[in-house]
């Protein structure tokens, strides 16, 4: 087993490695118009123009990672068909009633059948598409369990599914009168103050996310998503202090829907109903509002403030590049250029049919641009492409590989990334914020806050951890076959020699083209040995560990 002190310093390595892999310069010149590989995209007769190596590539962007069967169907039916099934697939939904049927206090048990179930859908559901598109948007539509109860958070969960290919204006409503988000953000508390009222107060705090973080931003932009600046260069603020305020009364005096009136404990916010306008007059400010610059009427319902609040956001220059940049940045490249950006802006707000806010056609856009698939040909790729793998999708990645079927599990509860356990963000904020650069770099590398020192020891020393049985105190497979995983082929390879075990890392890992010097690497530590050689397993995951630890699958190009 591997000291401590070298987990440190190898994590150490990783971390420089993988950052400085964001950098450099670029192999073609940054005014090239990227290209697509001729047929990649295809509908029809698409075995022979999709190269293995580009199926394993898309299936890193629009799903937790290939598999064999994904890569021969991706190649079987090309990237559109493959899209247009997976958008005509009925959401993969949690089931929510183990969350709800635990009394009070709430044992440890229903968090790990929280996390184990978030984890899980991620690693097994047909629907792999919609279920990365709803990973990515929950990074950016913030709802976290730190506040949350687990039940209210499954049905979040499970609402960012059903709506993840809907409209962008449906999502904001829908999100709007969730109750997990009228508590996590303290909608349901935002109240006027009045005499027959003085204990209520407003509460800016969903107002102000709903412009800032779910649909405009704090700075104008252009349509390719840059910046505005005023005459002497300064950017320009989307809105007022005062526009926080009147978009905060806007959003007053809605509440929990109260029937049943009986619920147990555990849901006391309803959770799987959406919350209703109180009908106590005093709870709602009934007086004309003004934001950015549009009017909203004395005396209207609170429905229909919302809905027209949510059309003024939909109607603003900025809400179209900031969701293509969100959607582009978490599912292809972390730094896309502004013309990537204007391309799926102008989809946003017009998916050819005269429909705004269309997701199933500006995912679609996404993952079909040109500038999405010119990595498809390793030939013509951007040293500055791509983005890193945040540490979810770099232990689904690794997971399906090798065939698992749930999160691994020991009596301590789910081992997840301690950096990113699924929809337990910090803060509204989420795990990272997009405009994150790399050190030393103008390039934007969001993820790259999660892969600090922390995270690279856990992931050198994630394998030891997953087979460490604390019954017998020795490793062996239990967590893994309790997980479901197959680790026959992997360890059959190793047994053969290093050629075959390199041959089956790159196959599965590495899109069939490991780079040599990783290849050189590993035949070499074979050689050397310096793992259990009485335990059959332990080279075979040692070396796996070691092989997806760097930069060469920390990057996805």
């Amino acid at each position: 087993m591997r000291t401590p002190a070298r987990h440190a310093a190898a994590a150490v390595f990783s971390l420089a490695a993988l950052l400085a892999a964001c950098g450099g310069g670029s192999e073609t010149p940054a005014s090239a118009s990227p290209e697509a590989s001729r047929g990649q995209v295809s509908t029809g007769g698409a075995a022979a123009k999709v190269s293995f190596y580009a199926a394993s590539r898309f299936a890193e962007q629009a799903t937790f990672g290939p598999t064999p069967a994904l890569i021969d169907e991706l190649r079987s039916k090309g990237f559109e068909k493959w899209i247009d099934e997976q958008q005509a697939m009925a959401p993969t939904l949690i089931d929510v009633k183990p969350a709800e049927d635990w009394s009070d206090p709430t044992p440890q048990s229903v968090h790990v059948y929280r996390e184990r179930e978030l984890l899980r859908v991620m690693l097994v559901v047909p629907d792999q598409l919609r279920t990365r598109v709803s990973w990515s948007l929950s990074q950016f539509l913030v709802v976290s369990n730190r506040k949350a109860e687990a039940a209210g958070l499954l049905r979040w969960a499970n609402l960012l599914q059903q709506q993840a290919f809907g409209r962008y204006d449906q999502l904001l409503y829908e999100l709007s009168v969730h109750p997990a988000m009228g508590n996590y953000l303290d909608n349901v508390q935002n109240r006027p103050k009045s005499t027959e009222c003085p204990h209520c107060a407003p509460n800016e705090n969903f107002a102000r996310e709903l412009m800032q973080l779910f649909s405009l931003g704090v700075y104008k932009l252009n349509p390719d998503g840059t910046a505005q600046r005023d005459r002497r260069g300064r950017f320009i603020e989307t809105y007022t202090q005062r526009d926080v305020e009147e978009m905060a009364r806007v959003l007053t005096g809605w509440q929990y829907d109260p029937d049943p009136p009986n619920r147990p404990n555990k849901n006391w916010g309803n959770w799987a109903k959406p919350m209703v306008p109180s009908t106590w007059p005093p709870e709602r400010d009934a007086g004309q509002k003004t934001v950015l610059g549009k009017t909203f009427a004395a005396g209207r319902p609170a429905p229909d403030d919302l809905r027209d609040a949510i059309a003024l956001l939909m109607s603003h220059q900025n809400i179209a590049p900031f969701v293509a940049t969100r959607l582009i940045q978490h599912l292809v490249k972390s730094n896309p250029t502004p013309a990537y950006v204007g391309r799926i802006a102008a989809v946003f707000r017009d998916n050819g049919k005269g429909v705004a806010g269309d997701l199933k056609a500006v995912v679609k856009a996404v993952l079909l641009d040109a500038e999405a698939r010119a990595g498809d040909n390793p030939a013509v790729a951007r040293t500055d492409d791509g983005k890193l793998r945040e540490p979810v999708l770099h232990r689904t990645a690794v997971m399906r590989m090798l065939g698992c079927k749930r999160p691994f599990e020991n009596r301590w509860g789910v081992i997840r990334p301690a950096l990113q356990n699924p929809y337990n963000a910090e803060s509204v904020f989420s795990f990272y914020a997009p405009t994150d650069r790399a050190p030393g770099s103008n390039l934007l590398a969001p993820e790259q806050k999660l892969l600090n020192a922390d995270e690279l020891t856990q992931r050198m020393g994630h394998w030891n951890w997953v087979r460490w049985n604390d019954v017998t105190r020795t490793n062996d497979r239990t967590v893994l076959t309790d997980a479901g995983c197959d680790i026959e082929p992997l360890v059959k390879a190793f047994a053969t020699s290093p050629r075959v075990f390199a041959d089956h890392l790159s196959e599965r890992y590495f899109r069939g083209a490991m780079p040599p010097t990783l290849r050189s690497n590993l035949e070499q530590l074979m050689k050397d040995a310096p793992w259990d050689a009485r335990n059959p397993d332990d080279g075979a995951l040692w070396l796996l560990g070691y092989a997806t630890n760097t930069p060469y699958f920390g990057v996805i190009k």
